[in-house]
């Protein structure tokens, strides 16, 4: 095909040809703006190896999905859905005359479920690859395992702007790498830094004022999200009072009018200023842009496995991103970039982005993995495999849902789910409500849920219901007719059940169970159902709901927020989750009164639904439950006896000396096994101040046997007998070792040091004066003897004239008394 306009992608596009012809696979690298998304399949369409068979072309989004279609429609100078076609959500544009498809890759997930063999597809191109999405990464995988096992003549080309195409080419058996050079003309790139302290929106608006004095042509601003885009855009209409300047957003959640206003080349002597989020990076072209300004960050999604939310994460961008926004100023002329951050920085920015399979919620991708008959998603070929713990997560949120068995094939119920294109819980919530009579109420519910900005924002789902059932765009039109097929097909497989009645709520719990949340303390403050806390603002009317249903979350699992959510009441939660509302007594220990607390409890999982008092009985499980409250509380707070501390401080004291059949009476090993030892004594008991000394007296000993008491008398005794006859209490709570406090009178005599644990523990002696005051402390009595006590003699002799202080106190007679007067 010869065509009219040439595009640096060209100059490959044989190479292409010839890559195809010879082989299965190919990777194409070509930067932003060659024209790789709409020459490439042009160029292929008439190979013989196609023999008749289409091209499907997997774009990311919507609106590269229909900006390309029109792009190689304009190109044949023909409309869509004759020899290029389209398929998305809510648009299907295609007819016999098609040879290209232009697909989103969600669409194409279904196609090759539908049709393993990918009939009547020639050829698959993943444009803009190098994005990492979870459909793209699917796709890939399921598309390698139809051409391995089923078409050994199916074409797969990944394209991409920034790749590692070396590690796809392995994955395609070592396919190929063909690179485009393209065509950019210098971009002039200037930093402005970034304030901490102000808000992005405040200096993103101040980075376009200074780019339109000081530049002509369009601007192409890049913002991580639809709210800061608003926010821009208040603040520029602010401003800019020149009607020749048009700000124009961009992001997904638009209707197609407007977001053609953004895509459109700008009329003869008007400025266009596209405030976009990272949709315009890769796969559409604006036209006139020649100033791109980057604040440096994106909105990704991350899913929390133990939460069960998905949270938007703000980012800093990859440089790969980075240098794709920056292209986009030198796609037709020279540009400029003006980026919002410090030069340095760009360096510590990550290479790339992380795929999208490492951080999402993997129950989709894990039935459809199930419905293609990999009941383990790594038994496939991917570039990065999904995680054992998300795929664990993904597998019990779709057993609870019966959509897979325990062994993780695919139920009955789960290809019905499969045959809705929605998230598993969601299509859960259709179907069932078809079973109700009320499909086409939980279809619209299923829309605005899954087309974001569908009736508006507000927190509360009957006011974004009301709003879309009101709004006569072509899109919320699109979405009515696309949820009235959804609950068609839920209607017509469905066991038709008289019609009930069924609030938003009720019919939301049938997707969100764990959701189902109970207003607590302040107003905006949840606990749900799955032991959750989450809020919402305060000033909000359903922040004053008693109960609320919480469809979209966000956060993390210390401060969840709920971003949609339908009001309940009582009778909502009994009618959707009466089955599981359980009734019972509940005993727990209150670490305030130190006591076991009983009361009557209606709960729904983790919320209490009403609460009575009890009278707490004592028996066996109320011991346990005692004993186990105590271990958290700190088993030194017991009331212990002095003799009971000396005890276990002479038992930790053997076992320091290596005596390793001595039991760890410590406060620590004592609170892991307080169920084990502390229970059995605390019959007829409730609370702590029950438990008196006698009780841990008997459970202390019964730690200890008989063997072992008489060995610790004569190891660990509780006194030594000094030569003089007389007993000295041992202190067992000194640090570090035994201690015996004595008038060194006392020790006269000795030539060994005086020691317990069969001699192996020597005591440390705090030897004291007649007036029982410190003069020395020694382990080395002997040695104490022959060294300093000459210097202590000395001076002790003077201030204690009437006690002994012998030259050789080694063999000297110990005295407990003063010399007699007149001695």
């Amino acid at each position: 095909m010869k065509f009219a306009e040439p595009l640096p992608i060209d100059a490959i596009l044989d190479e292409v040809r010839t890559a195809l012809a010879a082989r299965s696979s190919a990777v194409l690298v070509a930067p932003p703006g060659a024209g790789k998304t709409t020459r490439v399949p042009l160029a292929l369409m008439d190979e013989g190896w196609l023999d008749g068979r289409k091209i499907l072309v997997l774009e990311p989004r919507r609106i590269a999905a229909r900006a390309a279609a029109e792009r190689m429609a304009h190109t044949l100078a023909e409309a869509v859905g004759e020899r290029v076609g389209l398929r998305a959500r809510m648009v299907s544009k295609s007819g016999p005359k098609t040879r290209i498809e232009v697909v989103t890759e969600g669409v194409f997930t279904r196609m090759i479920l539908d049709d393993p063999e990918l009939s009547g597809v020639g050829a698959v191109l993943f444009d803009e690859f190098h994005e990492r999405s979870l459909d793209a990464d699917l796709g890939l995988a399921l598309a390698l395992d139809c051409q391995r096992g089923l078409r050994d003549d199916l074409r797969i080309l990944p394209m991409s702007a920034t790749l590692d195409g070396a590690r796809v080419a392995r994955l395609l058996g070592d396919a190929p790498v063909i690179a485009s050079e393209g065509r950019a003309f210098p971009v002039d790139t200037r930093y402005l830094g970034r304030d901490a302290a102000a808000r992005i929106e405040d200096q993103m608006a101040a980075a376009v004022m200074r780019a339109l004095r000081e530049e002509r042509g369009s601007v192409l601003a890049f913002l991580p999200g639809q709210g800061e885009i608003r926010r821009v855009e208040e603040r520029l209409k602010e401003r800019i009072g020149d009607p020749s300047i048009v700000v124009a957003p961009l992001y997904g959640a638009m209707d197609m009018k407007a977001q053609d206003l953004a895509l459109e080349p700008a009329p003869s002597g008007v400025r266009k200023v596209v405030l976009a989020t990272s949709i315009a990076e890769t796969s559409i072209t604006i036209e006139g842009v020649r100033v791109v300004i980057d604040c440096g960050l994106a909105r990704v999604p991350r899913f929390e496995p133990d939460v069960g939310v998905t949270r938007l994460e703000t980012v800093r961008v990859s440089r790969a991103a980075a240098d794709q926004r920056r292209g986009r100023a030198g796609r037709t002329e020279p540009g400029v970039c003006y980026r919002l951050w410090d030069e340095p920085q760009t360096q510590s920015l990550p290479a790339f982005a992380e795929p999208e399979i490492r951080s999402a919620d993997l129950a989709p991708l894990l039935l459809d993995c199930a419905e293609w008959g990999a009941s383990d998603p790594r038994a496939l070929e991917w570039i990065d495999p999904p995680s054992a713990a998300a795929i664990d997560a993904a597998r019990e949120e779709l057993v609870e849902l019966e959509a897979l068995d325990a062994d993780g094939r695919i139920t009955a119920v789960g290809r019905r789910l499969r045959s809705l294109p929605l998230p598993p819980r969601l299509a859960r919530m259709v179907l069932a409500a078809a079973g109700l009579g009320c499909a086409a109420d939980a279809a619209d519910i299923a829309a605005v849920i899954v087309e974001r900005g569908l009736g508006g924002n507000d927190v509360d789902l009957a006011h974004r219901l009301e709003g879309f059932r009101r709004d006569r765009g072509r899109r919320a039109a699109d979405m009515r007719k696309l949820a009235a097929g959804w609950a068609r097909t839920a209607a017509s497989g469905s066991r038709k059940e008289p019609s009930a009645e069924m609030s938003t709520a009720r019919l939301l719990a049938l997707a969100f169970p764990g959701r189902i949340g109970k207003a607590r303390g302040a107003p905006g403050q949840f606990l749900l159902a799955n032991g959750r806390g989450a809020n919402l603002d305060p000033a909000h009317p359903l922040a004053r709901s008693p109960f609320v249903i919480a469809a979209e979350l966000s956060g993390s699992a210390s401060s969840t927020r709920i971003l949609l959510a339908a009001a309940a009441d009582e009778a909502d939660v009994l009618a959707a989750a009466g089955q599981r509302i359980e009734a019972r007594d509940e005993i727990e220990f209150d670490q305030a009164a130190g006591a076991l607390r009983a009361r009557y409890v209606r709960r729904l999982d983790a919320i209490v639904l009403a609460s009575e008092p009890r009278g707490v009985v004592p028996n066996e499980e109320t011991a346990h439950l005692l004993a186990d409250g105590i271990a958290k509380r700190g088993v030194a707070r017991l009331p212990w006896s002095k003799a009971q501390m000396q005890l276990r401080d002479r038992v930790g004291f053997l076992r320091a000396a290596g005596e390793a059949d001595w039991p760890d009476l410590g406060d620590a090993v004592l609170a892991e096994g307080a169920t084990t030892w502390l229970a059995p004594f605390l019959a007829g008991k409730t609370k702590v101040s029950d438990i008196g000394a006698d009780d841990l007296g008997s459970a202390l000993d019964a730690l200890l046997p008989w063997n072992l008491k008489r060995r610790l008398e004569e190891e660990a005794p509780t006194y030594f007998e000094a030569p003089t006859g007389n007993r000295h209490a041992i202190d067992y709570e000194t640090t570090g070792a035994p201690a015996l406090h004595i008038r060194v009178q006392e020790l006269f005599g000795l030539t060994q040091h005086p020691a317990i644990a069969n001699g192996k523990l020597p005591l440390t002696l705090h030897l004291l004066s007649p007036a029982h005051r410190p003069i020395q402390i020694t382990r080395d009595l002997p040695g104490f003897w022959k060294g300093s006590w000459a210097a202590v003699k000395a001076e002790m002799k003077g201030r204690y004239p009437r006690h002994p202080w012998p030259d050789d106190p080694a063999s000297a007679l110990p005295t407990a008394r003063a010399k007699p007067r007149g001695t």
